[in-house]
């Protein structure tokens, strides 16, 4: 798969003023989608929250996604101010999205057709392969174009090994959307540190965090029922082994008398399908831990407050991490959290002020990080209430899309209209 490296004249004529149209490019993270499966996570939430925000701060957002479902109407009101695109780019049907790179030059054409018409101030692009789609059509219409990973594979080669299934020109392929576009924005300081170790340049890019719905994720409301006196421990996001649900089991096995519930995943009737979850199963049962562990299955958004504020502690025990949304969410709802020091985590997650970090991949320590906090409720109320301010005065999805809406004024005062490629 090849594109132009020549950017033509013409097609943009943004203002860099006021109300903008803003293309958002996510080829495999529809913000309509349920959350919960193998590809359904974080940046469909990320992708969602961006765009409503950036619509509350008066602009006209455009969300471009694959079509994976073929009575998915071509246009989907998401909410005021924001539109979903369902692109046609190969089979209408859901795919794994490490199958989606041959998909990428239609969905190309398909943005370059769209953007010929009618040009968006500037666009986007979510995760790598959105990336090469969005560059290819930038280069033709001339659109700026910011960038944002969401995760690299340098990253997950490293931690994933043999095991990774990405595309083997994946991180060429990452090198080449970084040099391309206008700005890349990275999520956390460590990816910043990671694209240097790639070959970019850390001027390159700017640090514009994910968020939370502070409003939604609180600490008042109703919780979970549970029995008050056995401290109950929550893990939530997708059921893989990278987010490290085994070390909480492992972990489980050196606190006696506490609880356990792991969500998400399938829903709860087809866990028993699920290899990940008959993985887990067997190793609660070997570590003789399986009484104490309850797997729910993938959660209903509407619910997820309600678990949260009802944990005495949320943990977040990851291999690695490129930033992770369950911190914050657990912190908005004033829930200490206990995390390993990987990717984002490192810094959404205060450590001693709103939780812990933990090495990654060591079941005493983070053993250890729980067992004090469990036994010392005067500082998990601190570290509660430590994470709500925290949330509040960095996290919020205003904030977000304030730091973001920045980001693209910077790439449109350096990108003159009528000389498209200027940056």
């Amino acid at each position: 798969m090849t594109f132009s490296t020549t950017r033509r004249t013409g097609g943009w004529t943004g203002t860099g003023s006021g109300a903008l149209a803003i293309a958002l490019v996510s080829e495999h993270a529809s913000p309509l989608a349920a959350l919960g499966g193998v590809d359904a996570g974080g940046q469909n939430v990320h992708v969602a929250h961006l765009a409503g925000a950036l619509a509350d701060r008066g602009h006209r957002v455009t969300v471009y996604t694959r079509r994976d479902d073929p009575a998915a109407p071509a246009r989907v009101p998401l909410r005021p101010g924001v539109e979903v695109r369902h692109v046609p780019a190969g089979p209408p049907r859901p795919l794994p999205k490490d199958e989606l790179l041959p998909c990428m030059p239609a969905f190309g054409r398909f943005l370059e057709r769209e953007w010929a018409a009618e040009p968006p101030d500037v666009a986007h692009s979510h995760f790598w392969m959105s990336g090469i789609a969005a560059l290819q059509a930038a280069r033709e219409t001339g659109v700026p174009l910011a960038h944002t990973y969401h995760a690299l594979g340098t990253v997950k080669r490293r931690h994933q090994k043999d095991a990774d299934s990405s595309p083997p020109d994946r991180v060429a392929w990452e090198t080449k959307v970084g040099e391309g576009c206008d700005r890349i924005v990275a999520t956390c300081r460590d990816e910043v540190d990671e694209l240097a170790a790639m070959g970019l340049l850390p001027g390159r890019a700017t640090v514009v965090p994910c968020g939370v719905d502070a409003a939604r994720f609180t600490p008042h409301g109703p919780a979970v029922p549970r029995d008050p006196r056995r401290p109950l421990l929550v893990q939530l996001g997708r059921l893989v082994p990278r987010k490290g649900a085994a070390l909480s089991l492992t972990a489980l096995a050196l606190l006696p008398g506490a609880d356990l519930v792991i969500a998400g995943g399938p829903p709860a009737g087809g866990l028993d399908a699920d290899p990940e979850a008959r993985r887990l199963r067997a190793l609660a049962r070997d570590l003789r831990v399986a009484d104490r562990v309850r797997f729910t299955g993938g959660v209903q958004p509407e619910r997820v407050p309600a678990l949260l504020r009802g944990a005495d502690l949320v943990l977040c025990p990851a291999d690695y991490e490129p930033f992770g949304i369950v911190p914050l969410e657990a912190m908005a709802c004033g829930t200490p959290v206990v995390a390993t020091a990987v990717g984002g985590q490192r810094d959404t997650v205060a450590d001693p002020g709103t939780g812990r970090l933990v090495p990654p991949g060591d079941p005493a320590a983070l053993a250890e990080a729980v067992s004090g906090l469990l036994a010392d409720p005067a500082a998990r109320a601190a570290c509660g209430a430590a994470g709500r301010r925290r949330v509040l005065s960095r996290y919020g999805w205003d904030r977000v899309a304030a730091a973001a809406e920045d980001v693209y004024r910077q790439v449109l005062a350096r990108h003159p209209a009528g000389v498209p490629g200027a940056a």
